[in-house]
C-alpha cells in the first residue's frame, strides 16, 4: 500500500494530465484515433511504472495474432495487472471491468481514454448490454483484455476458479483466445516497500475459433486455466524485498 500511495504523490502532475485530457478527448472525440489514446494510456502507465519503481518483463508478444480483435484473458492479482499487460502490448487494446472499480481514482478517467467497458455485477440487463457491445467490437477488430477471476482478493500467485461466461464475447466473436499470465503482479501494490519489485507479462499462444468451437464454456476455462496455472508455476522467483 505504501507503494501505491508514493506513486500517487509523485504523479500527481501526471494524473491532472489525464484527467484533463480525458475530459478533452470525449469533447473532441472526432480528433483522436484509437492509436492517438493508446498512445497517451501507454505513456501514462509508463510514467506510474516508473515512479512505482517497477520492472516489468514481457514475453510472447510473437503469439499476439497480427490482425484482427481478439480477447487475453489473464490471471487476476491486484492493481498494476491491467497497467503491466498494457505495458507490454503494442498495438491498442482496451478493458473491461467492474462498474465499482471503474470508479476509483484515475481508473475512471484511464477507462474513458481507453473506451473501456464496465459491467455492473447488479445489473443483469446491463452486463448483457456491455456484453454485446464488446462482441459488436471485438468482431470489428478491437482487442480487449478481461479478467475471468471476475475479481482479486490477496490471492498473490494463486490463480482463482475461472468464470465459464466471460469466454462468451469470444464464442460470439468467433475470434482468437489469448491467455495472459501474471506472475508478480501483486507485488507492486500490496507489499509494503518502496523497493524495485519485478513483474512478468506472459502472452500466450493464442486459441483459434476453429480449435475452440465444439467446446463448453467450462471446457474452454478449464484449459485457459491451466494454461496460465502452469505458466505461472514455471516463472516463480525469489524475490528478496523489505
Amino acid at each position: 500500500m505504501i507503494r501505491f500511495v508514493f506513486v500517487i504523490v509523485v504523479s500527481i502532475p501526471f494524473i491532472i494530465l489525464l484527467y484533463m485530457k480525458s475530459a478533452y478527448m470525449d469533447a473532441h472525440d472526432e480528433k483522436y484515433s484509437e492509436e492517438d489514446r493508446y498512445k497517451f494510456a501507454k505513456m501514462i502507465a509508463n510514467t506510474l511504472r516508473r515512479n512505482s519503481n517497477i520492472r516489468t518483463e514481457v514475453y510472447g508478444k510473437e503469439n499476439l495474432p497480427s490482425d484482427g480483435g481478439y480477447v487475453m484473458y489473464a490471471n487476476h492479482q491486484g492493481k498494476y495487472d491491467a497497467v503491466g499487460i498494457i505495458y507490454g502490448h503494442d498495438r491498442p487494446c482496451t478493458i473491461v471491468m467492474d462498474e465499482e472499480r471503474s470508479h476509483l481514482p484515475i481508473m475512471k478517467p484511464y477507462l474513458n481514454v481507453l473506451k473501456g467497458s464496465t459491467l455492473n455485477k447488479n445489473d443483469i440487463k446491463a452486463q448483457a448490454q456491455t456484453i454485446k457491445k464488446m462482441i459488436s467490437e471485438i468482431k470489428s477488430g478491437r482487442r480487449y483484455i478481461m479478467f475471468p477471476e471476475g475479481g482479486y482478493d490477496h490471492n498473490g500467485n494463486n490463480v482463482q476458479e475461472f468464470m465459464p461466461g466471460a469466454f462468451k464475447c469470444s464464442i460470439r466473436s468467433k475470434t482468437p483466445i489469448v491467455p495472459v499470465a501474471l506472475v508478480d503482479s501483486y507485488k507492486p501494490f500490496e507489499i509494503n516497500s518502496l523497493r524495485k519489485v519485478t513483474t512478468q507479462v506472459h502472452f500466450l499462444k493464442p486459441i483459434f475459433y476453429d480449435e475452440y468451437k465444439d467446446l463448453t464454456t467450462e471446457e474452454i476455462a478449464s484449459i485457459v486455466k491451466k494454461q496460465i496455472v502452469d505458466t505461472v508455476k514455471n516463472n516463480l522467483r525469489i524475490q528478496k524485498v523489505a
